[in-house]
């Protein structure tokens, strides 16, 4: 049974983001920010620089002219978007009436009240039509059957790869592959020039161990068992990790333990390397013909198994109101403009096909547009989502919820730890048992804790 925070702990939350936010204000935002205007019906969006939101902001001058609603950008990378909207909406800070969160943040923060329940605004928007959101990420961001936060797009997971290569080579995968099977191709696959596989290694929670994650479910491994006991020091664990390191350092790319997402995403594009286990939204670069030099020559797997199958992983950017907003009804508009069906067909139209946010709305993948681009990939990407189980995602029982995440907040500082320690392996300054040993120790410190709750 999932177990959500204590008062205590919310404050000690709040406590943790109150310092980041000094931090934060020190070093100053690097983030661009972008204004349309400067009237007093303006509203503050914080969202991450990923290329669909950069799309976003170029077209949001339409939401201007068409509601007379100024809208400020903040944006900023990844890491820099969770520090900063953590900060603030668990502070109550109210310099956001809009944020990008995750599937992460979303079920957490409704349960404690930072964020606005957003389900009467859909209901109350004619067209909005919530229930065309994949029903993963709508449960992914519900607390208590009430959704928080509007997906932008989604992802799971999937192996890439490319088919001249392959071809080439004579080499083969089954369509269901398992791990180890996917490591002997590689090793055939690699040569002098061309790595066999890109696995992330660059250290963060959201970025090594994104991937490492699923690969420990897939080997019947967990952090926990059902009594909070850290569980890095098991059999299965230490396969699973060892698996990885090993694999990535035998036949991966070079300068692993630095590539994180965008890295491998360019290596693969640009014929660098042969295959690539990562998200699906990978797809809006890999068959773009402007970015990629494999576009049409793309082939797709399922997430691998072993021990255990379904193992890609379930992700979504999505926007959400903190309840520190005095600006909600305005703020609603741009959510509902940025996720409706409308927003995708505009897309389509001014950017193509290729540039749609993947894998959030159903109906996306009726648009004869995007159902002709999206061929190759889309029923592996719907099938992954539509599988990804957040509240079963492991062999054994655990006590928390999440796939390539634990959905509890110590998880962000208990994973860039760990992350820490397996990307120093994958980089070969300590070995595999040594990363696994220290990373036993920082799961212990949280599971102690949960423990005495229990108590």
């Amino acid at each position: 049974m999932h177990r959500w925070r204590t008062a205590g702990r919310r404050r000690a939350l709040a406590a943790g983001a109150c310092a980041v936010a000094v931090a934060l204000v020190a070093t100053g935002c690097s983030g661009a920010g972008a204004l349309f205007g400067d009237s007093d019906r303006q509203i503050t969006v914080a969202m991450v620089s990923n290329s669909q939101m950069q799309d976003a902001v170029e077209l949001s001058s339409q939401f201007t002219e068409e509601t007379g609603i100024d809208v400020k950008f903040v944006t900023l990378s990844e890491n820099e978007a969770r520090a900063k909207i953590t900060a603030s909406v668990a502070t109550g800070g109210g310099e956001f009436d809009v944020v990008m969160i995750s599937n992460y943040e979303t079920p957490m923060w409704g349960k404690y009240g930072w964020l606005v329940d957003l389900t009467p605004y859909m209901d109350a928007t004619p067209g909005y039509d919530p229930d065309d959101f994949i029903p993963t990420l709508k449960t992914a961001l519900s607390y208590d059957g009430q959704m928080y936060a509007a997906p932008f797009y989604g992802e799971s997971s999937f192996l890439m790869y490319n088919k001249r290569m392959f071809a080439d080579r004579g080499v083969s995968l089954p369509e269901n592959p398992t791990w180890p099977e996917v490591a002997e191709a590689a090793a055939e696959l690699k040569t002098d020039k061309v790595s066999g596989i890109c696995l992330r290694g660059k250290p963060g929670w959201g970025e090594l161990l994104a991937p490492l994650d699923t690969v420990i479910n897939a080997y019947g491994g967990r952090w926990y068992d059902e009594d909070w006991n850290a569980q890095f020091n098991t059999p299965e664990v230490r396969d699973a990790v060892k698996f990885y390191v090993d694999t990535v350092r035998e036949s991966g790319e070079p300068g692993a333990a630095s590539s994180g997402f965008q890295e491998c995403s360019n290596q693969l594009a640009q014929g660098q390397t042969a295959m690539w286990y990562d998200a699906t939204s990978a797809v809006s670069v890999l068959e773009n013909k402007d970015s990629s030099s494999i576009a049409g020559d793309v082939g797709y797997a399922q997430a691998p198994t072993m021990a255990k199958d379904g193992n890609g992983w379930l992700y979504t950017w999505a926007l959400g109101i903190p309840t520190s907003s005095d600006k909600r009804d305005d703020a609603w508009k741009f959510i509902s403009w940025m996720t409706s069906k409308e927003y995708i067909k505009y897309v389509v139209q001014k950017k193509g096909p290729e540039s749609v946010p993947p894998g959030s709305r159903l109906s996306t993948y009726e648009l004869p547009e995007v159902k002709k681009v999206a061929a190759p990939y889309a029923e592996q990407m719907l099938s992954a989502m539509k599988a990804a189980d957040q509240k079963h995602a492991t062999l054994k029982p655990v006590p928390y919820e999440g796939v390539q995440f634990l959905a509890i907040p110590e998880f962000q500082d208990l994973g860039t730890r760990v992350s820490q320690q397996i990307s120093a392996a994958i980089a070969g300054q300590i070995s595999v048992d040594e990363a696994l040993d220290q990373s036993q120790k920082y799961a212990e410190v949280v599971g102690k804790a949960y423990q005495e709750e229990q108590r």
